[in-house]
């Protein structure tokens, strides 16, 4: 078992232990108060990012109770719980009832897009690209470019599909890898695709959970690593440009926040979503699931991404739209131009 899947269950554990067993658990009635103060106290004594945040959890309580009321609907209960967790402006913090989840839009939709697919596969490939397991690949027209395109990190890529990758690919002279609009997925997935691209064991990053139910209860940061992948598997030590957006989210900004250390990779694009807190779910008396971020992850410095990465110094750019209605993708021309130049 590799020592980050390892660690990821063991937190979890811990996390789950810290809900249960730290503290006396107060019993809360099923109707709209209950429900309240029980959400109201899951995210006090659980979320991780309170403090980063700069949130008076203790205002926001005594603002959002003020809407409680005994013949309130459920209808009404929930807007007002989903309301409440907004204030929270976490993309892995949800709410979930019968009829909807909850969902903080924000982190991504108060920004540009910077990404349309079918501008890379039109205008770029003819629409002749190679796919597998959610990779789009092939070599780009202009410089001798190998380009990756990986939409999601729940598209699970075996470690075969990254040998035919990188073989396809061994000739070019330098790699974009492209993970715009990527919200994320399978943390197993940053393993996997790092250890391609580094040739000794690294620090990854950091992660602190909570210990107790104090709002300053955390643990020491535990360290983890990334292995380069198995002896025989293909490599890529030449130079690298991650593109990114502010959708790129959650496992995808891991990924970056991994990638951005290593000697070969620029990261190039805009700021990305953030989305670090590794989440955990609890239930409200009415049967309602919460889930909110209950574990932080640090980049290799100590560093908090939840916010998001910025790109390489000097490397920010967007997508310029009256470019694109002439065919050209002004991040992925920026990347072509640092990687021939």
């Amino acid at each position: 078992m590799k020592f980050t899947h390892y660690i990821y269950s063991t937190l979890l554990l811990i996390i789950a232990g810290t809900l249960t067993s730290c503290h006396d658990i107060p019993e809360y009635e099923n109707d709209p108060q209950g429900n309240f103060e029980a959400l109201w106290s899951i995210i006090n004594e659980h979320y991780c990012f309170l403090n980063e945040k700069g949130l008076d959890w203790d205002e926001i309580h005594v603002r959002y109770g003020e809407k409680i009321s005994p013949a309130m609907t459920r209808e009404e209960l929930f807007t007002v719980c989903a309301e409440m967790l907004g204030e929270l402006r976490d993309g892995h913090t949800n709410l979930s009832s019968a009829w909807e989840t909850s969902y903080y839009r924000k982190w991504w939709s108060d920004y540009p897009q910077n990404y349309d697919a079918r501008l890379i596969e039109e205008h770029y490939f003819n629409f002749n690209y190679r796919q597998v397991t959610g990779v789009k690949y092939g070599i780009l027209p202009q410089g001798n470019i190998g380009y990756m395109g990986y939409g999601s990190f729940t598209n699970v890529i075996g470690e075969g599909n990254l040998d035919a990758i990188l073989s396809y690919l061994a000739t070019c002279d330098g790699l974009v890898i492209d993970i715009r609009d990527n919200g994320g997925g399978n943390m197993d997935m940053v393993d996997r695709i790092v250890g391609r691209f580094t040739t000794q064991r690294i620090t990854a990053g950091y992660m602190i959970h909570k210990t107790g139910p104090g709002r300053n209860d955390f643990s020491e940061p535990y360290e983890y690593f990334i292995s380069p992948a198995p002896q025989g598997r293909m490599m890529w030590t030449k130079p690298v440009v991650v593109l990114t957006n502010r959708s790129t989210f959650s496992a995808a900004n891991n990924f970056v926040s991994v990638m951005q250390y290593l000697p070969q990779v620029t990261i190039v694009g805009a700021r990305t979503g953030g989305g670090s807190g590794m989440p955990f779910s609890s239930e409200l008396p009415c049967g309602w699931s919460v889930r909110f971020s209950a574990c932080s992850v640090l980049d290799a410095k100590g560093n908090t991404t939840e916010f998001g990465i910025e790109p390489t110094p000097g490397c920010a750019v967007d997508l310029d739209p009256v470019e694109a209605l002439a065919g050209r993708d002004t991040m992925l021309e920026f990347a072509i131009n640092l990687l021939t130049h």
